[in-house]
């Protein structure tokens, strides 16, 4: 088997997460509900996102968003386990997001072909996986671990390590992140607001990703 090139996959998580600049956290009830959520976040002109593997039915759902949109790029999150990245990958997710990364976890990321974005909630733990060579990293709760402080504190220190803040992040918070230089993209899950889904109104997901694409100045 050949060797996995981790600086290769790394480039391409970066490559990925600046494209996305929003990376819409998803989680899926069933498959209908997936297919309404990838048409409404794509219509509101968001074409990545990270489907969490929070539900029994979230692997077939990246299957079927993948085969149904294929305009979206779909990563696995919540990815907690080895065993996960090789479901994930087996699905067809296009890259992978841990909320933490133990030792095991990094491991099979760094022997993954598939481009992760391994979380970590403190300096140290994100000079972890700075030394283990990955240079993208999910900076998880960012607002329960200092939010924009942390992540403007990290740039002097870390400023070879791209972030992806994601965690309690809101429309009102989005411009002030993205316009950090260390950040490459942040994830959020308020263009996804429970009583819209309870209430099937994907009109207003839509007319939310619309309002992140602009506030991301995405082309």
């Amino acid at each position: 088997m050949a060797a996995i090139d981790l600086a290769g996959t790394q480039a391409r998580a970066l490559e990925l997460l600046r494209a996305a600049r929003i990376l819409p956290v998803v989680t899926v009830a069933d498959l209908d509900q997936a297919r309404a959520l990838a048409a409404a976040l794509r219509d509101g002109g968001l074409h990545a996102i990270e489907l969490t593997l929070r539900t029994p039915v979230a692997l077939e759902a990246i299957g079927v968003i993948k085969r149904e949109f294929p305009d979206l790029v779909v990563g696995a999150g919540t990815v907690l386990e080895a065993a996960h990245v090789a479901q994930a990958t087996a699905a067809g997710a296009d890259f992978l997001v841990s909320p933490g990364t133990p030792a095991a976890l990094a491991d099979a990321f760094a022997a993954s072909p598939v481009p992760s974005i391994p979380g970590a909630a403190t300096p140290t733990e994100l000079m972890a996986l700075r030394a283990r060579g990955f240079r993208v990293a999910k900076l998880f709760p960012a607002m329960a671990v200092g939010g924009l402080a942390m992540v403007r504190s990290l740039q002097g220190p870390l400023a070879d390590l791209a972030l992806c803040p994601t965690g309690g992040i809101g429309e009102a918070d989005a411009a002030a992140f993205l316009a950090q230089p260390n950040v490459a993209c942040i994830g959020g899950s308020w263009m996804l607001a429970p009583a819209w889904l309870a209430a099937g109104d994907f009109a207003a997901v839509t007319a939310s990703a619309a309002k992140a694409r602009a506030i991301a100045s995405i082309p």
